[in-house]
Order: structure tokens, then C-alpha cells, then sequence
């Protein structure tokens, strides 16, 4: 069969009428057709049409204004891309001055102000320099920070008179500009504050700013707390750096624990459906109260005279949430390695270090309330009993509640030994509770046993490993940075669990708060991941005289 001919002309594009035509449309004569043509698409010279904004932490394409077709109730409805609680103001554009330390606290800070402008002190770069030589996270942050100033400033040319797009690198989150001080700014500051520190120039570059642009606000953003209330007392606006929080209030961190209401059994009881499959009962669930349930969520039902109920959320499709019973690790014969849990949340933590399908558990409480005791048992039931894991490794952040000690001797085991005090508290009572029955010897044969299946590592040589088969601790976990958090659960290899321990109430760290702590962050990311569970424990089992001066101290 021979090929049909070659086209001689070019395909033309079908303008956008032609989609909404159908094909049994008639002839229309050439008045018709010229009343029913289509409006020209708007160009760069027409006027501009409004659109939703996208939402600051979307990375997608900008939408388009159309206005070729008619508004339908098709697109009536808001875009994904535009949600009501993210949109950006429509006033004007604001101008931060950035201090030194939050470009150290926050390499990507940079695009963290959406539309707003940015404005960097020639003393802030000076400052910078400074600080990018050696290994510290301070150091580290610098020199990314440079690199990026670097990058933005090369888009541009070298043009940096009508400041630079911070767009320019493909930040679509940022569409505001960055403006560097290339000329001395004229000020008058009061003689009391010396001239020549770095902070003073800075204040001074603010308040020559809002002499310059008076009609736009001027704010200076610092994490030092002296310079901001140095800038209220000067009548200069100041704010924090916020944006590095993962909450911006703690009490609405996630506890993994939520209270079914009293009439839950009276109102859902004829429309629960139950099953049973092993040792677990199955209920499902509907209604509102399914809604706001996520996966590895914890709930209780406890009332008088009505039947308990502790189960946790295996299953959420559609408008449905399916509740698993738990195990109960309070009574006697499901004790792990000789402990049992003494009340409810204890229960649940168990549950889910136990369970092989959860990888990632993080516990949160104050102190006494069981997180190290628990995590032990569970590990060393699970390396020496049943064999799921090859070996325990135990680490945690080495910071200082006081003034710090000095170099440690020995080898990286033995140097971390002094961090380890709490390991070895509840080794010890571990120990005693499995070989009690042995005597002294086979009390230190348990102690040889245990010691030769754990490992003590420090988190500054974590980067570039992988752990397979292991059951990793990470204790003292709310000194961690978000970004050491990101380092340590990513070293976690096929058939590893890790497990976060921390108080929040207790942060060693400088310059780290609850909001932005590494652990807080961990917990609100992974929370309603299939893999994951958090428990906050809410009461102290250590001792009476813990537990009332966790209260009142």
C-alpha cells in the first residue's frame, strides 16, 4: 500500500473557541463569526488580571489568568495552589534588615520573607567573613550562606543597583528582592552607643532606610534579644526570627494520645461495626470524630459504669477509621524482659516498640516518667530474645548542662561512657531483675551478655553510615537542631528502628527552644505516616520526691 503524500503546508494551532465548539455546529455567516470571535489573551502591555496568589510553600508553576473563556462553576472554585490561610497580603511590600545571626541560625532564611524585600548591611557581610572558617554549624552555615549570595549575585550580572530577585535560583517561595548597601547611609545615632560596633551600624542602617522610604515599613530581624530591645528603645521596629519554629505554640505540639468523648459508646455504639482477628478486636468507626484521627493515633474511652476501651487507629479510608485493641504490657505474663507498664500511655509507648511495622517511635515526657527504662526492655527483648534486630546502638547528644569538663580519655566508647550515666542506671536494674534468681555470677554473665550486644556511639561520626538490622536510641533528643535530627534518622538502613527520647522542659542547647527543637520538629513531620508513632507520657513512675519536684520546681 503506498504512503500518503508529504504535507505542503505547516499544521496551524487551534485557537482556544475551537475546543468549546462542537463538531454539529452550523455554518454562521461572517457577521456571526466576527460578533462570536474570541477575546484576545492578555499581554505584557494589557492590564494586569488579578489571580489568586499561590500558597508561600508551594514550589508549583504560577497559575495564568484566562480570559478567552467565560467563568464557569468550574472555576469558581479556589485552586489548591491558593489556600485562604497561606494567601499573601495585598499591602505593600515590607523591608527586612537582616542581622548577622539569623543568616547563621538559618542559611535558607533568605526565602523565607515570600514577597517581601531584603535588605543586607555591608557590616553583616563584613561580619559573615568572619565567621565561615572552620568545622562548627556556625561555620557551615556561613559558607552556605555565601554560596548562595554568590549564586544570586551572578544571575543578576553584577547589576545590583535595582536589587537582585531572590527567584533568580528557582525559590519560588521567595518573590521579593535583595538589596545590598552599596553606598554609605547617612544617620545620626545618640553618642551614648559607640559608632564603630557592628550592631550600632546596623541600627543606624535602619534608621537611615526609613528616612529614605518613608513610606515603607522598615523592620530590623534579629535573633539577639539585646539588639531588638535596643531598636524599640531608638523607636526602630524589631522582630524575631520565627520562621525556624515547627509550632508556632508548643502546647499544640501532637501527643499521639486523644480522649473519645463520654457519649461515644451511646451515639456510635449501633453504627460501629466490630470484628476479631487474633488476639485483637476490630472496630470501625465513622462520623466526624474519624476525621481528625490519624494513623498509629492512640485513643481511650474510660467512664464509670461503661466498658474501656484502648485501641489505636490501624486503618483511615475515606469518611471510616478501623480501631486495634492493644496489648496489655501492665500484667504480669506480657511483661517485656521483667518490666511492665504502670499506667496508660506507659502501655501505649510499649505497643509501639514492639510492634516491627512501626520504624520511627518518639517519646516525649518529663522526667521519671519511663522513656529510657521502657526503650531498653523493648530493645534488649527484641536483640536477645526474639532476635529481630542484630545489636542496639545508643547515642545522644553531648551537651553540657553546666560548665563543661574538658577532654575526655579513651576511646570513643570510653568518652562517651560519662554521657551514658542513665544507660547504665537502667542496665543495672534490667540486670537485677533478669538474673536475680542466679546469684552474683549469673547476675555479671547477664551484665557481659547485655554490654556485648550494645554499642555507644558519638553523633559526630554518624555522617555516611548505615545501620542495618539495628535498634537505635537516641536519648536526650530536644538538644538535637532539625537538621542533626534529619542526620541521624536518615543513617537508618533495611529492618532498622529508631527511637527519640527527650523532655522538652529540659534544652541544653543555645540559641534552640521548644518551637525549634530537632525533636518537636521530628514529631510534627512523621506524625500520620503508616511507619511512625509518637507517645507523650504524662506521669511520673520514678518516685514520689521526682515526681513532686517536676511539679513545683
Amino acid at each position: 500500500m503506498p504512503l500518503p503524500p508529504a504535507p505542503t503546508q505547516r499544521a496551524a494551532r487551534l485557537n482556544a473557541d475551537a475546543f468549546n465548539t462542537s463538531k454539529a455546529t452550523p455554518k454562521r455567516s461572517k457577521k456571526t463569526a466576527a460578533a462570536a470571535a474570541p477575546e484576545p489573551i492578555a499581554t505584557a502591555h494589557s492590564a494586569p488580571v488579578p489571580v489568586a496568589a499561590p500558597a508561600p510553600t508551594t514550589a508549583a508553576t504560577p497559575v495564568r489568568a484566562r480570559t478567552s473563556r467565560a467563568p464557569t462553576k468550574a472555576s469558581s472554585t479556589p485552586s489548591p495552589a491558593a489556600k485562604p490561610g497561606k494567601a499573601r497580603s495585598s499591602g505593600p511590600r515590607k523591608l527586612f534588615v537582616l542581622d548577622t545571626n539569623v543568616l547563621l541560625h538559618d542559611p535558607t532564611c533568605l526565602f523565607r520573607f515570600e514577597e517581601h524585600d531584603i535588605f543586607l548591611p555591608m557590616i553583616v557581610l563584613e561580619e559573615m567573613d568572619a565567621h565561615k572558617k572552620g568545622m562548627t554549624e556556625v561555620a557551615r552555615n556561613g559558607r552556605q550562606v555565601s554560596r548562595s549570595l554568590d549564586a544570586l549575585v551572578a544571575t543578576q550580572g553584577g547589576d545590583l543597583c535595582n536589587g537582585i530577585p531572590l527567584d533568580a535560583t528557582g525559590q519560588r517561595t521567595a518573590s521579593g528582592k535583595l538589596f545590598f548597601q552599596t553606598a554609605p547611609l547617612p544617620y545620626q545615632l545618640p553618642a551614648s552607643l559607640p559608632q564603630g560596633k557592628a550592631d550600632n551600624q546596623i541600627l543606624g542602617v535602619v534608621e537611615a532606610l526609613r528616612a529614605q522610604q518613608p513610606g515603607r515599613e522598615v523592620v530590623l530581624v534579629s535573633k539577639d534579644i539585646n539588639m531588638r530591645v535596643k531598636a524599640r528603645a531608638l523607636g526602630l521596629p524589631a522582630e524575631d526570627y520565627q520562621n525556624d519554629k515547627a509550632l508556632d505554640d508548643d502546647d499544640l505540639l501532637y501527643a499521639g494520645v486523644l480522649a473519645l468523648p463520654p457519649d461515644f459508646w451511646s451515639k456510635a455504639g449501633k453504627k460501629i461495626e466490630s470484628w476479631q482477628s487474633g488476639a485483637h478486636t476490630y472496630y470501625r468507626i465513622s462520623g466526624p470524630l474519624a476525621a481528625g484521627l490519624m494513623i498509629n493515633q492512640f485513643v481511650y474511652f474510660e467512664a464509670p459504669g461503661e466498658p474501656s476501651l484502648y485501641a489505636r487507629v490501624t486503618e483511615i479510608r475515606d469518611k471510616t477509621a478501623v480501631l486495634e485493641t492493644l496489648k496489655d504490657y501492665g500484667h504480669a505474663k506480657n511483661a517485656v524482659w521483667g518490666v511492665t507498664t504502670r499506667n496508660r500511655e506507659q502501655n501505649f509507648a510499649m505497643n509501639l516498640l514492639m510492634d516491627p511495622e512501626v520504624d520511627f517511635v518518639t517519646l516525649t515526657g518529663q522526667a521519671g516518667t519511663g522513656k529510657t527504662l521502657l526503650t531498653l526492655a523493648a530493645a534488649l527483648s527484641q536483640v536477645l530474645d526474639e532476635r529481630r534486630y542484630s545489636e542496639i546502638i545508643m547515642t545522644r547528644a553531648t551537651v553540657s548542662v553546666g560548665e563543661d569538663i574538658g577532654f575526655l580519655p579513651g576511646t570513643e566508647e570510653e568518652k562517651m561512657g560519662p554521657w551514658m550515666g542513665a544507660l547504665d542506671d537502667n542496665l543495672e536494674f534490667l540486670a537485677k531483675g533478669d538474673g536475680g534468681n542466679a546469684g552474683e555470677w549469673g547476675r555479671a554473665a547477664t551484665n557481659d551478655l547485655i554490654r556485648s550486644r550494645i554499642k555507644i556511639k558519638s553523633m559526630n561520626f554518624m555522617r555516611g553510615r548505615t545501620f542495618l538490622d539495628k535498634f537505635v536510641i537516641i536519648d536526650e533528643a530536644q538538644n538535637l537542631t532539625p537538621k542533626q535530627m534529619k542526620t541521624l534518622i536518615t543513617r537508618a538502613g533495611p529492618g532498622t528502628k529508631i527511637i527519640c527520647m527527650g523532655n522538652l522542659a529540659q534544652i541544653d542547647t543555645p540559641y534552640l527552644t521548644e518551637g525549634s527543637s530537632g525533636l518537636t520538629f521530628a514529631v510534627d513531620r512523621f506524625k500520620g505516616w503508616p511507619h511512625s508513632g509518637h507517645i507523650t507520657l504524662a506521669r511520673g513512675e520514678r518516685s514520689r520526691l521526682a515526681d513532686f519536684a517536676s511539679e513545683v520546681l
